[in-house]
């Protein structure tokens, strides 16, 4: 096994085998023979092994049970290092079985996950390998809001070229064409920044779900490979809302329709978030499996099946959390651009005063450091979700357990 998984399609899992330091129907030892003058003991004894002094402990430990396959479980009362935490004997009393603890050899317990546990992982990768998450989101963040802010300020020049009254029609057209222009590039680079941060995310998130350390060197040569084809998912899914939108909408519009226009927008809205959350596994499934473009929608949609509206509520917290973390940090350096650098309320209702640098590189450095820390959580919850549907449906602790170097994971004892 590779010391990162593949994230193929796990096969069969691995045969039953023996417990190390456990044999299969061993005979436990018998007592000593008691002497025979001794008034303690009766003539006639139970059978050995079944039977033990009332609130004493009995001298040698009970045969071992059969335990019920869990799938991801252990036997309960062998505990091995780097798979459980401290835990012994029988849990829940004597006589009883309990639910033993699932490995743990990374960020995440190797079972089905929890919105909370899902969460968590996200945190706690962003926490434990901060080295190559900080760099990778700074680093990014911080190249997308410096040519955002180079083309805002000419874009906002525009502007303030178009609201003069002297200006003339073809001067007020050029200026909004340059500015749709302006405004087209800006998201592109957005678009590209966030993709080449997912991209290396992912892999960061692999490697933590295995309890592995990550470079951003290691980061980047792992996801390299598929960079192309995650740009080619990425604009395949914004071509095809653009599409859909146009298809549904446009009508309304050539035909001065505000009705039918309305009605196009109802169709569409419902239609796109349905698609979203049904494809929004795609892009791990692209970067763990290194599959083809197609085949990653072909994954995603398989893995979402029968599970939508789970995705799509933890998808749907995931976004609002971030909204408001991100408003939390971009308001205070809004306030310092407004009145600082603007010229405050007035300034900002006559439309001058917003093209100064203050006014740009205030707001950005707040969005370098809210994207610093959306962004790793958004792409770590995806990733996340893709591990935990690959769980629920393929046997992938399994896998994991293997790749994380724990060989006797998901066995039991004869």
């Amino acid at each position: 096994m590779n010391d990162s998984p593949g994230w193929a399609t796990p096969g069969s899992s691995p045969s039953d085998g023996e417990r190390p330091g456990t044999e299969s129907g061993a005979q436990q030892p018998a007592p000593p023979t008691p002497p025979a003058d001794d008034p303690k003991w009766s003539a006639e004894q139970p059978p050995p092994g079944q039977w033990s002094s009332p609130g004493t402990t009995p001298p040698e430990a009970p045969q071992a049970q059969p335990q019920p396959t869990t799938g991801w479980g252990q036997q309960p009362g062998t505990p091995q290092t780097g798979q459980y935490g401290p835990q012994s004997g029988y849990p829940g009393g004597p006589g009883q079985w309990g639910q033993p603890a699932a490995a743990k050899p990374g960020v995440i317990p190797l079972r089905p996950l929890g919105l909370g546990e899902i969460l968590d992982g996200a945190v706690a990768t962003m926490r434990t390998h901060w080295r190559a998450v900080l760099p990778i989101t700074l680093v990014v963040a911080t190249v997308v809001q410096v040519i955002s802010v180079i083309v805002q300020k000419f874009m906002l020049d525009d502007l303030a070229f178009a609201t003069d009254p002297n200006a003339g029609p073809e001067e007020i057209f050029d200026s909004l064409g340059s500015t749709f222009a302006a405004s087209a590039v800006v998201q592109l680079i957005q678009i590209l920044g966030t993709i080449v941060v997912t991209a290396m995310l992912t892999m960061v998130f692999s490697r933590a779900v295995l309890g592995q350390q990550s470079s951003v060197s290691d980061a980047w040569r792992e996801a390299r490979p598929q960079l192309l084809r995650l740009i080619g998912l990425t604009l395949l899914l914004a071509l095809g809302a653009i599409l859909l939108g146009a298809v549904l909408i446009l009508p309304g519009v050539l035909t001065e329709s505000v009705g039918l226009a309305v009605l196009g927008f109802a169709v569409w809205l419902p239609i796109l978030v349905w698609l979203g959350i049904k494809f929004t596994l795609a892009s791990p499934a692209l970067m763990l499996e290194k599959s083809t473009v197609l085949k990653a929608f072909a994954r995603s949609s398989k893995l979402v099946k029968d599970t939508w509206w789970r995705i799509f509520g933890i998808t749907l917290l995931t976004t609002v959390i971030a909204f408001f973390i991100s408003g939390m940090i971009v308001a205070p350096f809004q306030i310092i651009s407004l009145f600082a650098f603007s010229g405050g309320l007035d300034a900002m209702a006559e439309g001058s005063g917003m093209t100064s640098w203050g006014a740009l590189i205030a707001p950005a450095i707040g969005l370098i450091i809210a994207q610093t820390i959306v962004m790793p959580f958004q792409s770590g919850v995806t990733v996340l979700l893709y591990v935990d549907q690959r769980i629920r449906r393929e046997g992938l602790d399994l896998e994991l357990a293997r790749a994380a170097g724990l060989e006797n994971y998901g066995t039991t004892g004869g």
